[in-house]
């Protein structure tokens, strides 16, 4: 796939804080991208300085293969809706929707009237007066409505009830799936979205910590659970990336080349393999790279933290 978005060495600095380190990565077109990482981790930056609204210090970008800022022909293809979403004053719902509707040339107003009927949002309400979920409710309508070729949604969703998250998940996969386009998904609330995610984009500290394919990511991850004994003589050499301990029971997270012979082997000396959520891969990666890794050893009742390379 050709991409939309390409970085290179970007890094942003606030002072003598970096909120991006040399970040390097590209968004292919016509996937659903999820960007991911602890709070303060650059992501919000990353998304500021690709649409335009901040500066890197240095390296390289483009977005259609152009610099997006101050430029008219890119920042028409972009559409960012996020958690604290600003509207003039006055603005009712209707105000903002017709607003929308002149900013965005991929624009269905069809589209954006049912979905204003989804999220049961009532027109002529003044956007100051809505509840933090309807207002999370017309950023949503609006990034699905405005089918921007590259579109950021921020947690604007945070807002919405289960309910109403659960109608975005839907619309957004049903409408992807007929008006493909780049979609990049910012989000804590990673269970509920990983069905959606096609690659993964992880970052901590302003560091890329992963940058691959959602489908890769699940062949590639196990949670292999039995005996230390067991596991002791199965000798993988996938990378270990948690362990917790209860006496002479274990249970491993790893990552790496999991063959079939290995499977067979592992179930052949009683150990049960178990497939890992996006979210706990995320927990661990991040907990390691800041430098240790949390290791509960249940049978004494107490959580020591171990280096890396000391994951016991």
């Amino acid at each position: 796939m050709n991409p939309v978005v390409t970085v290179t060495g970007l890094t942003k600095r606030y002072g003598h804080t970096t909120a991006l380190d040399n970040v390097s990565f590209t968004l292919a077109e016509n996937t659903i991208h999820g960007l991911l990482g602890r709070n303060g981790a650059g992501k919000t930056t990353l998304m500021q300085i690709l649409t335009g609204q901040n500066f890197a210090s240095s390296g390289e970008l483009s977005v259609f293969g152009q610099h997006p800022y101050e430029n008219s022909g890119v920042l028409t293809g972009l559409c960012f809706i996020k958690e604290s979403q600003t509207y003039p004053q006055p603005f009712q719902v209707r105000h903002a929707l017709e607003a929308a509707s002149l900013l965005f040339p991929h624009w269905d107003g069809d589209f954006a009237s049912a979905l204003v009927d989804d999220f049961q949002l009532p027109p002529r309400r003044q956007v100051r007066k809505l509840s933090r979920g309807m207002l999370s409710a017309l950023g949503v309508i609006i990034g699905l409505a405005a089918r921007a070729p590259l579109t950021f949604f921020d947690e604007p969703y945070l807002g919405l009830d289960a309910t109403a998250r659960q109608i975005f998940y839907d619309r957004l996969l049903t409408d992807y799936a007929e008006h493909p386009r780049t979609i990049v998904l910012s989000t804590h609330l990673i269970d509920e979205v990983s069905n959606l995610i096609e690659h993964v984009l992880l970052i901590d500290q302003g560091r890329i910590l992963l940058d691959e394919s959602a489908d890769v990511l699940r062949t590639e991850l196990v949670t292999v659970s039995g005996s230390l004994d067991a596991l002791e003589r199965l000798g993988t050499r996938a990378e270990e990336l948690h362990r917790e301990r209860m006496g002479n029971l274990v249970r491993v997270t790893l990552r790496g080349a999991f063959a079939p012979a290995d499977r067979e082997r592992a179930a052949a000396l009683g150990l049960d393999l178990a497939p890992v959520a996006l979210q706990e891969l995320v927990v661990r990666l991040t907990s390691t790279a800041n430098g240790a890794d949390h290791v509960r050893d249940q049978g004494k009742g107490n959580v020591r933290t171990a280096d890396k390379g000391d994951v016991r």
